[in-house]
């Protein structure tokens, strides 16, 4: 009967732990090995070039003159006796002027010299210029001849100076192979792929209409046989167009996780490099790699880093067309049926060659917009549940309070929500928070100034914020959902108002109605202290341009003019329509302005009840703005 036995496990040794970390890391980084292995071997070369270079100058060739003296046998033989001191080249013209010197012996790289006085010293002499000197001396002055020796191959200096002038030498050299070695291995493995099986269209919220577009590309990808069949050409690049942070890598990444396809992501700026030609290669490898491993998706986030053609005077410039003329001629080399696509991204269309938007390259132009407030509220939901939250939270307000905010921002947002409760001790974060969040992103922190605030100040504060709450109600330019005379950032006074719903139209009358409300907290001033201050000067900017905009874009002008200046080709030539503009402009402002002067006049009662509420309770909510306009006896128009 036989009995098996199990064997127990060996421990490793040290040695073994290192080799077996050594290879992880080899597996892991094969191009940081490369440098380093190519690197060593560098060095190596270097140390047997140094080794052969010093024997060499060690050895010493045959030399057995006819009455060799007992000094010059010493010379030969033990060249150390010199090396403990060296004169200058003075000192040996001195002493054989003065008739000093009793043997000379002439080395590769030195003069040997023992004078009557039986002192030993040497001369260095790396270039043998003082031992030609010497020798055309001695052949002319035969009768006052020194008794000299030559030494062929004789190395009079010490070891550690030796290697200091191999050193010298070889590191140089070395530091220069080493850089080209580095150059040339450097761009190997930049581009890697990238796992992107995990994301769906159902992670990115909202983007209904890029999820849209990407339908066709996506069925390209899963089966190219229908398209091939009928002769269909699938574009060979999709543009994303939109502001920062609206989820364009992610809908790339979601692209690739439908199909089930390999995904690779870059920058449009990793293409550039300090040398020349790097850049080209980088383009060549990237597109090599795909074609590797197709069907793949390219995704280049901000594209517009490639740049555009220019007249390729400098050095620069000429590269970066390289650049861009290769990234055409890969595009433009796909065959049919590759499955090779090209997704780049940017918010600055502007900035593209036109080389690469025409059809055939870039020709499918996605525009990923900012999510609405559905999408906001559900954005808002999704990043909730990575946090603690109480159950007080109300995402639709929140949602109405973001308008114009990227997904980004969104997250942002409720990351400082959770940090403003962690500050305050707290385990949840409650509605107060994600309020207070909104208003640090879009505002700023609360600014510490408001301690040395004077009590005049904080009553005009007052007074300027509810001209403007008042007016916002009044007019319906949005829902008031808050009324603060703690200052933000660069404001010392905050009124929130929000839309019900994002609008891409708005009429006439309401573009006035806003003009007024931006008006409204001067005109407060004027209207109880009888003078404006510095305070509106932020609002006078906002209806300045909102004033231009409806006189030169929108034909919003009351002259009835409806040209548009933004037909023009350039400012240069518009200097006239512009200060035309300007004029009908401080017209619109200055009838808006009256208006709202007129309206707070008539309500002047409710803008001095909501002033010393606010300056109670610093805060007000919007739903207290209308009891307060109700309980002062006045409809809402």
């Amino acid at each position: 009967m036989s009995h098996l036995t199990k064997s127990k496990p060996v421990n490793p040794s040290r040695w073994q732990k290192f080799r077996i970390k050594v290879t992880a890391a080899v597996r892991k980084n094969p191009g940081v090995w490369r440098v380093f292995s190519g690197v060593f071997y560098l060095q190596c070369l270097i140390a047997g070039l140094a080794l052969i270079f010093w024997y060499n100058s060690q050895q010493t060739l045959p030399n057995k003159p006819v009455n060799l003296t007992e000094e010059h046998t010493r010379m030969q033989k033990m060249p150390a006796l010199w090396q403990q001191s060296e004169q200058e080249v003075a000192k040996l013209l001195l002493d054989l002027k003065q008739d000093k010197v009793a043997q000379l012996g002439l080395t590769q790289s030195a003069i040997l010299v023992t004078t009557k006085e039986q002192k030993r010293y040497y001369v260095s002499d790396r270039f043998g210029q003082i031992s030609e000197v010497l020798l055309k001396e001695y052949s002319k002055n035969e009768s006052s001849k020194v008794p000299l020796l030559v030494i062929p191959g004789g190395v009079p200096t010490p070891l550690l100076e030796t290697i200091k002038n191999l050193i010298g030498i070889l590191i140089p050299l070395g530091l220069l192979l080493g850089m080209l070695y580095l150059v040339k291995f450097m761009d190997r493995g930049v581009f890697k792929l990238a796992d992107a099986s995990h994301v769906r269209f159902d992670d990115v919220i909202g983007a209904q209409e890029a999820k849209n577009a990407l339908t066709d590309i996506m069925d390209y990808l899963k089966d190219p046989s229908p398209f091939i069949a009928v002769g269909a050409r699938p574009p060979a690049g999709v543009l994303m167009i939109g502001p920062p942070g609206t989820g364009k890598t992610k809908l790339a990444q979601a692209l690739a996780g439908e199909c089930g396809v390999n995904f690779i992501a870059v920058s449009g700026s990793e293409f550039t490099s300090k040398y020349f030609g790097a850049g080209v290669q980088r383009v060549k490898k990237l597109f090599e790699l795909a074609r590797k491993n197709a069907p793949v998706i390219i995704f280049i986030d901000e594209l517009d880093g490639v740049g555009a053609r220019s007249s390729g005077e400098s050095a620069v410039e000429s590269e970066s067309n390289r650049i861009i003329n290769q990234v055409l001629i890969e595009i433009d080399g796909f065959a049919p049926g590759e499955q090779v696509i090209v997704v780049g991204a940017t918010n600055r269309p502007e900035n593209l060659d036109p080389g690469l938007l025409r059809e055939g390259r870039f020709d499918r132009r996605i525009h990923v917009r900012l999510p609405d407030v559905v999408a906001r509220e559900a954005i808002f939901r999704l990043y909730a549940k990575n946090i603690q939250v109480e159950p007080d939270i109300n995402f639709s307000q929140l949602a109405r309070l973001t308008t114009g905010l990227s997904p980004a921002t969104l997250e942002a947002i409720v990351n400082q929500a959770a940090l403003i409760a962690a500050r305050t001790k707290l385990e949840k974060a409650g509605h107060r928070h994600f309020a207070d969040a909104i208003e640090t992103i879009r505002m700023g922190e609360l600014n510490p100034s408001q301690t040395v605030m004077t009590e005049v100040e904080k009553e005009r504060v007052a007074v300027h914020e509810s001209g403007h709450a008042i007016i916002a109600s009044l007019l319906k330019t949005g829902r008031v959902e808050k009324v603060s005379i703690l200052p933000r950032g660069a404001a010392l006074g905050v009124t929130l108002v929000t839309q019900e719903e994002d609008k891409a139209l708005y009429l006439r009358s309401e573009l006035n109605a806003r003009l007024q409300m931006l008006l409204a907290g001067r005109n407060a001033e004027v209207l109880i202290y009888g003078e404006a201050s510095n305070g509106a000067a932020h609002d006078l900017e906002e209806a300045s341009k909102l004033a231009m905009a409806m006189v030169s874009r929108f034909g919003f002008g009351q002259d009835g003019s409806l040209f548009s200046i933004g037909a023009l080709p350039s400012t240069t030539q518009a200097q006239s329509e512009i200060a035309a503009a300007v004029i009908e402009a401080k017209l619109l402002l200055k009838s808006a302005d009256e208006l709202c002067f007129s309206l707070l006049t008539k309500y002047r009662t409710s803008v001095e009840a909501l002033t010393r509420t606010l300056l109670l309770e610093e805060t007000v909510e919007g739903e207290a703005v209308s009891v307060l306009l109700l309980a002062n006896s006045v409809e809402l128009v």
